[in-house]
C-alpha cells in the first residue's frame, strides 16, 4: 500500500473522481452551458474594462458591487442577503460543512451528482428519495422519509437535473412546511423557468434558494449564489473562505451581467430552440422525449450507449448515464443554437434510419 493509500480516509480511496470528458474539436452538448459567448461587438470594451483590474491585489472580500450588480439582474430584495461562492459547488459543500458528522441530507434520485458526493467528503448521511415513473416527487414517501430519516439539509433541484421538469409548487411547498431542515430550492436554470421560490423567502425561514450564471452564458466565470433571511446568510457566511470569488470573476461578471436584456434575449432562444427540438425529436422511432423547464432535454433512447458512439463518432458530445444506473438508457441533450441543433438532430435521424 502506498503512502497515500495509508494516509487517506478510506471512504475517500473508494470514491471515483468527477469525470469530465475532454470536448477538444467536439460540438459540446452535454454540460447545459449557453452557446452564446461575449458578443463580438463587446469584446474590445469588455478586455479595456477588466485590463484595470489590480491582480496584485486581492479581490473585494465582500463583493459588494457584483452582489448589487446580481440583485439587479436577478430582482433580489435589498432585505434578503446573498452569499457568493466560486461555483454553487462551493455553496453545496458549504452547506454541508454546516451541518455535523452523521447529520442526514436528503435530495432526490435522480438529481445532481454533487449533493449525494459532498454529503460523503462531508462524513453526512445521503438518503436519495426515488422520483415517481414520471420524474415526479411521491409526495407521500417523502413525508415518511422526512419524518424517519430527520433530514438536516434538504435539496431539491427546481427544475431537476437530469430529467429537466419542475416539480408541483404546492407540493415543495408542502415539504418545507413538514420540517425543520434546511430547504435548499437549487435554481440553476431559472431563466428558462416558469417560476422561482426566490420571493417564498419571506414566508419560509428554513429556506434558502441556489443560483449560478453557468446556465445564463457564464460558466466558465464559476459564480453562484445563495439568497436567504439577512440572519441565516450572516452565520452562513462564517463558514465562507476568505476572496473566494477571484478578480477576475468579480470584474468580468461586473461587466457582462449589467446586459440584462442580452441575457433575457439569449435564453428566449434558447426556450424556443428546446421546443423545436422536443417536437423534432419525438417524431423520430425509438425515442421517448421529456418535457423541460431547463436548458437541456432528457431522452429515452433505444440502443442508448451505441448512439452515444455515434454521435461521439460525428463529433457531437452529448450526456450518456452509467450501465445499471436509472437513466442507463436514457441521453441528455444540452440545447444550442439552431445550426447545432440541426447538425444533431441530422446525425440522430440518420442513426435510426
Amino acid at each position: 500500500m502506498t503512502f497515500i493509500d495509508q494516509w487517506l480516509r478510506s471512504d475517500i480511496r473508494n470514491i471515483n473522481a468527477y469525470h469530465v470528458p475532454s470536448a477538444k474539436n467536439m460540438l459540446k452538448m452535454d454540460a447545459m452551458e449557453s452557446p452564446f459567448g461575449v458578443p463580438e461587438e463587446l469584446k474590445d470594451e469588455f478586455l479595456e474594462y477588466i485590463s484595470r483590474s489590480e491582480v496584485n491585489r486581492y479581490p473585494d472580500a465582500s463583493a459588494e458591487e457584483l452582489q448589487a450588480t446580481l440583485r439587479n439582474l436577478m430582482g433580489i430584495p435589498e432585505d434578503f442577503g446573498v452569499l457568493l461562492g466560486n461555483g454553487s459547488d462551493e455553496l453545496i459543500q458549504l452547506l454541508s460543512l454546516a451541518c455535523s458528522s452523521g447529520d442526514s441530507i436528503m435530495s432526490f434520485e435522480p438529481s445532481f451528482v454533487m449533493y449525494e458526493l459532498v454529503s460523503k467528503f462531508a462524513k453526512l448521511n445521503y438518503h436519495g428519495i426515488p422520483l415517481d415513473e414520471n420524474f415526479d416527487i411521491d409526495l407521500n414517501a417523502t413525508l415518511l422519509a422526512i419524518k424517519t430519516k430527520k433530514p438536516k439539509l434538504i435539496f431539491i433541484a427546481y427544475p431537476n437535473n437530469p430529467t429537466g421538469n419542475a416539480f408541483d409548487y404546492d407540493v415543495i411547498r408542502e415539504i418545507i412546511q413538514s420540517t425543520d431542515a434546511l430547504v435548499v430550492l437549487d435554481e440553476a436554470y431559472y431563466a428558462y423557468s416558469e417560476r422561482s421560490f426566490l420571493t417564498e423567502i419571506d414566508n419560509f425561514s428554513n429556506l434558502v434558494v441556489l443560483r449560478t450564471i453557468s446556465k445564463i452564458g457564464f460558466a466558465g466565470l464559476r459564480l453562484g449564489l445563495l439568497v436567504g433571511s439577512e440572519e441565516t446568510i450572516e452565520q452562513l457566511n462564517k463558514l465562507r473562505l476568505p476572496y473566494n470569488i477571484n478578480i477576475l470573476t468579480q470584474v468580468s461578471a461586473n461587466f457582462l451581467l449589467k446586459d440584462s436584456q442580452r441575457i433575457v434575449s439569449n435564453a428566449k432562444i434558447i426556450m424556443n430552440e428546446r421546443g423545436r427540438l422536443y417536437d423534432e425529436l419525438s417524431l423520430v422511432p425509438g425515442l421517448t422525449v421529456y418535457p423541460s423547464q431547463a436548458n437541456f432535454l432528457l431522452v429515452k433512447a433505444d440502443n442508448a450507449k451505441s448512439l452515444l458512439e455515434s454521435l461521439k463518432e460525428s463529433g457531437i458530445l452529448i450526456k450518456g448515464f452509467a450501465i445499471g444506473a436509472q437513466l442507463e438508457n436514457f441521453i441528455r441533450i444540452s440545447v444550442a443554437e439552431a445550426k447545432e441543433n440541426n447538425i444533431l438532430l441530422e446525425c440522430i435521424k440518420d442513426y435510426y434510419g
